[in-house]
């Protein structure tokens, strides 16, 4: 692609490394600010620049927050008795959009994926058995992708959970979750999150 102007074409170039975008759609949204005022630009750049200068991650279940704590985490109106164990931040927005979940969550960071580099110590799961065992915890709902990663982060999960006095659920298999959890429809989704079933289920031969 041939460019008239050196900085639309390091403009373009930066919105193209974002997934999903091509040169043509990063032109086409460089193009589009171009053409707003200066004050809209300036409002775009800015609110990137902050997110990334002054979000947080929750010291409690290391889902992105504003504060130290997660809204979710400090509501009293959620069961915190129920945690849901889930890849990402994309995963806990598309559980709330369902409106069936009332737990808290707990995100992962990722997957177990030896392929990649990624072993249980660079996911936030010691965190999770150490939440497990230092607070009333009566349910944990493993909603991880079904893919070789995430059964295989499904699975190791479970043999450090099982010593524990509580109940180990999964969603449905079949659907859309996981790092796919925002592709889902919401009731869908919802209903899988109803009918959970135990975990125990989908390993005995």
């Amino acid at each position: 692609m041939n460019f008239s102007s050196k900085l639309l074409e390091s403009a373009v170039a930066e919105f193209a490394k974002l997934p999903g975008v091509g040169q043509k759609t990063a032109l086409r949204l460089v193009l589009h600010l171009l053409n707003r005022e200066q004050e809209e630009v300036d409002l775009f750049g800015n609110s990137i620049i902050k997110l990334k200068q002054e979000i947080k991650h929750c010291n409690i279940c290391h889902n992105i927050s504003d504060n130290h704590i997660c809204e979710i985490c400090m509501s009293v109106k959620r069961d915190k008795e129920v945690i849901c164990v889930v890849e990402d931040t994309r995963d806990v927005m598309a559980v709330e959009n369902t409106s069936q979940y009332f737990g808290v969550y707990h995100v992962l960071g990722g997957l177990i994926s030896p392929m990649d580099g990624i072993g249980p110590s660079d996911l936030f799961i010691d965190s999770l058995v150490q939440r497990v065992a230092t607070t009333p915890v009566k349910e944990v709902i493993l909603a991880l992708s079904a893919t070789m990663e995430g059964d295989t982060t499904l699975f190791y999960l479970y043999k450090k959970l099982k010593e524990f006095q509580i109940s180990i659920t999964t969603i449905a298999k079949g659907i859309a979750f996981g790092g796919e959890l925002e592709y889902a429809d919401e009731i869908t989704l919802g209903r899988s999150i109803v009918t959970r079933v135990p975990y125990e289920n989908s390993i005995i031969k």
